[in-house]
């Protein structure tokens, strides 16, 4: 007896013998399936869950044969299986299945093979793209972190050749405010001097007390002072503010300078990392994190302002370092040319005082000389008068009244003529005596007048000499050199 699942070979039963089996069904061809192919499975590769033979038989009630009169069996068991019903039992597969399924087998394996060569392939030239891919991407971060590094370093030159420039320009500044300061200070000497010459020669008497043009001078050498001090610590006020924005303007360049050094820090690690570096790690989602505040063209924008800004601070440095130079040049030169003028307008005025002197002095000698004479003349008048005086009593008399006519009504009027000519009309050598007498004694007093103001006037022509040649000329011997006029010290 052959077990199931073994091959048998077919065998037919003789006409003799007749068997209760009912002859099976014939064999149905199955309906061919559709090959469908899901992800990841081989195309025309037929698998064997979707495989179903195409033969099929049905298990009939077996009865017994007539010549063993054995019973009738249940359905749910088949018979035992004697070769000589070999014929009886269906068959699993035919010859055509077994050769569909081998060449399937083969097509598939064919399908296999050709398709894991092609995904060989495929993956092969699929790992060079992307390694290529990958190894250009890194070759252009490499260089446009080169170019960055590049365009930060053009940016840094720039910076601190401006910002070097902005520092020696306010250094010069500083250096031109400090002269400024230094000039203004030495201005008080010789305007405390013009001030006392002025103060001074308000002790002048009389009729020296004079606007002259020496006053003249002095004061337009104090305001001119006065206003010289006052340009310059107003130019050095205007440059305080100046060096206020070249300060900021610095601290821009500075600031700009030290964010640029830390970017090209930063840019220079990212650049010197390799695939083999030891600091480089995961961080997901950091490609979507835009932490940027600026674009290509505003950063360079930012710079070329702040590089604008300073070059426009330092214009104006440079137009106010040129200003106060040309201030200080103008200004000693107008104080110089003053002060030569009030020394001119001194000695021309020493000058005019000691030769109204020296004739005030000759005219004095002079007027003593007259005096003597004139004394000595009264005398011999008076001598002849008392001679004369009795015949001339009355006329004497007369005249001697109107003499005491107080100040102006002291006139030789009419009636003053009259009594003249009756005093001549009587005596006439008497009464010309009295007249030479008395003419002779107004021109002493005159003369004495005369000598009492000549004096006075040379005691204040000495006072003025004093105070103009002794003191003010004293004072006025020095005057600040140019070079301390301009702020050198």
């Amino acid at each position: 007896m052959e077990f199931l699942g073994t091959s048998q070979n077919a065998s037919y039963c003789g006409a003799k013998k007749a068997c209760g089996l009912s002859a099976l069904p014939p064999a149905v061809q199955t309906p061919v399936i559709q090959e469908t192919y899901q992800p990841y499975c081989l195309p025309g590769y037929r698998y064997l869950n979707a495989w179903r033979p195409s033969l099929f038989c049905k298990v009939s009630t077996v009865q017994s044969c007539p010549e063993g009169g054995s019973t009738r069996r249940s359905p749910l068991r088949p018979p035992t299986i004697l070769p000589a019903l070999h014929s009886a039992l269906f068959c699993r597969y035919s010859p055509q299945d077994w050769d569909k399924s081998n060449q399937l087998q083969l097509r598939g394996a064919e399908a296999s093979r050709l398709w894991a060569g092609r995904l060989a392939g495929d993956s092969m030239r699929l790992m060079q793209d992307k390694e290529q891919l990958t190894r250009q991407m890194q070759e252009g971060t490499y260089r446009n972190l080169n170019q960055r590094l590049s365009d930060i370093g053009f940016w840094k030159a720039e910076l601190g050749y401006e910002l070097e420039r902005l520092l020696t320009e306010s250094h010069s500044l500083e250096t031109v405010k400090r002269r400024l300061e230094c000039a203004a200070e030495e201005l008080n000497c010789p305007l405390q001097v013009a001030l006392e010459c002025l103060y001074l020669r308000e002790k002048r008497i009389g009729i020296d007390l004079v606007h002259d043009s020496v006053e003249k001078n002095l004061i337009r050498e104090v305001d001119l002072l006065k206003c010289c001090q006052e340009q310059m610590r107003k130019l050095a006020q205007r440059i305080d503010l100046q060096l206020r924005d070249n300060r900021d303007a610095q601290h821009a360049l500075e600031r700009d300078l030290e964010d640029k050094n830390s970017a090209q820090f930063i840019d220079e690690k990212c650049i010197n990392l390799r695939n083999t570096s030891d600091c480089i790690s995961f961080f997901h989602g950091v490609e979507k994190v835009d932490g940027t505040v600026s674009v290509p063209e505003t950063w360079a924008k930012f710079s070329n302002d702040n590089i604008r800004h300073s070059q426009n601070m330092r214009a104006n440095s440079i137009r106010l370092r040129e200003e106060a130079e040309h201030l200080l040049e103008t200004l000693s030169d107008q104080m110089w040319k003053q002060f030569t003028n009030t020394n001119l307008a001194f000695n021309a005025r020493i000058s005019e005082v000691m030769d109204i002197k020296n004739k005030l002095q000759t005219q004095l000698a002079k007027t003593l000389q007259e005096i003597f004479q004139a004394e000595n003349t009264i005398m011999l008048l008076e001598r002849a008068i008392m001679a004369k005086e009795c015949p001339l009593k009355v006329a004497q008399t007369r005249l001697e009244c109107r003499t005491r006519r107080p100040n102006v009504e002291l006139c030789r009027d009419i009636p003053q003529f009259k009594l003249v000519n009756e005093v001549f009309t009587i005596d006439d050598t008497l009464q010309t005596l009295k007249l030479r007498l008395r003419e002779t004694q107004d021109t002493l007093q005159l003369l004495v007048m005369t000598k009492s103001r000549l004096e006075h006037e040379l005691a204040i022509k000495a006072n003025t000499l004093c105070i103009d040649k002794e003191k003010c000329m004293r004072m006025r011997k020095t005057f600040p050199s140019t070079p301390r006029l301009v702020g050198y010290t």
